[in-house]
């Protein structure tokens, strides 16, 4: 049987509010699967910002597009001032990054971007974040549902009523996105605002995850699965069994009544109403 190449773990941390407080506990992995030589995805998964990036271009220049995006997004998660406004100057500066760095030499060097972050600047609810087709997925209430909307040129077909949904699944065009970051200057997301409830599990995760997992497939894991941990190391493990073609990343994210205390490692407590940090 396949397992990541390094132990996932859970982390956690409570975000309180005056209606009763939140724990959202995640856990990531990332591996280059069966046929890759080297894993051009990247990922972050550090509070309040889950990212998924899958790069493409010629020789390493997909690793370069997605490792300097995340780099680009660290650097506004340590800065504390996470915004739609940051988050576009962060994805422009990683558009410099890939064009001047010398073995990005691809002119369809880039990455997607795709993922969740918390805001707490009015009411505290997540925002979904999406360039490209890697996705994120939200199950609530045993139900799972694509949050995001491919950026590809089958799902602009499927669109357009020329493929249906089952045409588009082994479509020989289903790798051409027709938005990435580093291709271009235009670097603004699809936003979408979700409110924060307790009950909630996301999944973010790259094509390499869909192409090998359906979304029941998906759903079945998590239901399998309470641990992020163990959820994402199962997903992985089911993919790369069923043929691990593609670079493969996942990020799951939960959503629950905060306990009077937990197992998993605990970050500081954010409060929802301030934003401020406490140990």
């Amino acid at each position: 049987m396949s397992v990541p190449d390094a132990p996932v773990t859970t982390q956690s941390t409570t975000v309180r509010r005056p209606d009763g407080d939140l724990l959202v506990a995640w856990a990531a992995v990332t591996d280059r699967g069966r046929k890759r030589e080297i894993n051009q995805d990247a990922v972050l998964a550090r509070f309040p910002l889950f990212v998924v990036a899958d790069g493409m271009g010629g020789h390493i220049g997909g690793e370069i597009a997605s490792a300097s995006t995340i780099a680009r997004l660290d650097d506004v998660v340590s800065r504390g001032d996470l915004r739609s406004e940051t988050i576009e100057e962060a994805l422009l500066g990683a558009v410099g990054d890939i064009g001047d760095h010398p073995d990005a030499t691809d002119e369809g060097t880039g990455t997607t971007v795709t993922g969740i972050y918390l805001d707490d600047t009015d009411e505290p609810g997540w925002v979904v974040l999406n360039i490209g087709d890697s996705r994120v997925y939200l199950d609530r209430e045993d139900a799972l549902a694509q949050v995001t909307v491919d950026h590809s040129l089958v799902q602009e077909l499927v669109a357009a009523g020329r493929l249906s949904p089952e045409e588009a699944e082994n479509h020989p065009y289903g790798n051409v996105i027709t938005r990435a970051v580093g291709p271009s200057e235009s670097v603004v997301p699809d936003y979408v605002r979700l409110d924060l409830r307790a009950g909630d599990r996301f999944v973010i995760c790259s094509d390499g995850l869909t192409k090998e997992l359906t979304d029941y497939g998906i759903l079945h894991f998590l239901r399998e699965n309470a641990d992020p941990a163990q959820a994402v190391t199962a997903m992985l493990t089911a993919a790369l069994e069923n043929g691990g073609r593609d670079n493969v990343t996942i990020v799951v994210v939960d959503v629950s009544e905060a306990p009077a205390d937990t197992t998993t490692e605990q970050l500081p407590v954010v409060d929802a109403s301030t934003g401020d940090a406490t140990a």
